[in-house]
């Protein structure tokens, strides 16, 4: 049922209501999550307002309009202080689209129904660490999807970034300067592959013989050449006291050489805005910080269901904005209803150049899109915007052709805003070596995340 009586001051009611408390639900109109299990259609659970941009813009931005220099400001509440200078200062232009009220299409749905499935069933130990109530690695899904905490928030993000079984992203990175000159340009390759919580592949939820192991993440490097071969193994403990063991192979050495893993605030290749604790917004074990406080919860615009470039080559996005006309993705974003805003400090890493992480989260998902980090003097040193979608188009194209629908990331940018550096990540249906996208394979444990296959792949 729509709801048409409910006005902005209602709306500005219901997240002021919110505000100072160390654990909210989401739905205006029901409870969320309540909602979603009965037909995941989350209209019910929030009024017509609430979804309505030109509700919140008073008419200056529309579905099939867009958010640009003369009309930013009537969205300027709904947006971070990065994306609202790049839109008023740098010509950067976004796409708006009416809001996807299919909570199916917003994450892969084995993950959402492993949440629907274990809601009530998670707990964190006195150790730090998510299990079962009775004591068991956690069996798949959001561990915390009702009213919770910002630590919870965080545990959920901590414990699964891809929400796949196996993930295996191919992309381009474009790393530019303040004049938007391109100094460097990867190809490379990502994978995260599930040991507890898995959700789709057999046998589930827990992988044999590693349920003492949360994730096996590879990273490797196929262009250009000078990079060409470098890998990167990283074994993650279920146990988040614990930081992963990160084994490298580098081709000058061309031998595995085992490294530290606690240099985590320095880029991984030259030139990139992305450290390895960026990683998905919590790219280190969750004991590592602390001080978690839920900010609030607020209407907010981000990418969830963002534009397949299927007719593009290699499906690479067009850009806009900047000196060179070529600075940001032009992206597709809509309003989100409600976002979880969660801040929490890198307390276990003294000597990060980060004092606070900030986070919007789409409470209908629990799935980070927007990250600001501040420098120990509190001003912001970089954003971080994520921007997700369906690989399907309304015309038929999809990816794959057949079996289930694939969601993931489309693109990424990391914006360093105290030296004007710009990030550009995306994902790409094939880089340079021949690796093509795939998902779900359990044939990319063997191949990809062991020791041998990493000498193997720098080889």
């Amino acid at each position: 049922m729509h709801v048409g009586k409910f006005d902005k001051q209602y709306t500005r009611r219901h997240f002021l209501n919110a505000a100072g408390k160390s654990a909210v639900g989401a739905g205006m109109l029901a409870p969320l999550w309540d909602v979603i299990a009965r037909d995941g259609d989350v209209r019910a659970a929030y009024p017509d307002e609430a979804l309505s941009i030109e509700h919140y813009s008073n008419g200056a931005v529309k579905p099939g309009g867009m958010i640009d220099e003369s009309n930013v400001e009537s969205v300027r509440d709904l947006l971070d202080p990065v994306a609202y200078m790049e839109v008023s200062q740098q010509g950067r232009i976004i796409d708006i689209k009416a809001p996807e009220t299919n909570v199916m299409r917003l994450n892969p749905p084995p993950y959402l129904r492993a949440t629907m499935r274990n809601r009530g069933k998670a707990l964190i130990d006195d150790t730090g660490n998510v299990v079962t109530t009775d004591g068991k690695p956690w069996i798949g899904g959001n561990p915390f999807p009702d009213n919770p905490t910002a630590r919870q928030i965080m545990a959920g993000l901590s414990l699964h970034w891809t929400r796949h079984d196996a993930a295996f992203y191919t992309g381009k990175e474009w790393d530019m300067d303040a004049e938007d000159n391109v100094l460097f340009q990867y190809d490379q390759l990502f994978i995260e592959f599930m040991a507890t919580g898995r959700t789709i592949m057999e046998p589930m939820p827990y992988f044999p013989g590693h349920e003492d192991k949360l994730r096996y993440t590879t990273f490797l490097m196929t262009s250009p050449q000078a990079f060409k071969g470098t890998s990167v193994l990283n074994i993650w403990h279920y146990d988040q006291r614990k930081m992963p063991d990160f084994y490298g192979f580098l081709p000058d050495f061309k031998r595995i050489r085992r490294f530290t893993t606690n240099q985590r605030f320095e880029p991984s290749i030259p030139g990139s805005n992305y450290y390895p604790t960026d990683t998905f917004g919590m790219g280190d074990p969750i004991t590592f910080w602390g001080n978690f406080k839920l900010v609030g919860k607020v209407p907010f615009i981000g990418g969830v269901s963002d534009t397949w470039a299927a007719g593009k080559d290699n499906w690479i996005k067009d850009r806009v904005g900047g000196k060179s006309g070529h600075r940001f993705f032009r992206n597709t974003m809509e309003l989100i209803p409600e976002a979880y805003v969660v801040d929490m400090e890198p307390v276990g890493f003294p000597t990060s150049p980060y004092g606070k992480r900030r986070l919007w989260f789409d409470a209908r998902t629990l799935d980070p899109f927007t990250i600001i980090d501040y420098d120990r003097n509190g001003e912001i040193l970089k954003s971080y915007e994520d921007t997700t979608t369906v690989y399907e188009l309304p015309d038929g194209r999809r990816w794959p052709e057949k079996g289930d629908s694939y969601w993931s990331w489309i693109s990424l940018t990391i914006h360093n805003v105290q030296n004007d550096s710009i990030s550009l990540l995306q994902h790409v249906a094939e880089i340079d070596g021949g690796f093509k996208v795939r998902v779900n394979d359990p044939a990319i444990y063997e191949n990809f995340c062991t020791i041998p296959a990493v000498r193997r792949l720098g080889k």
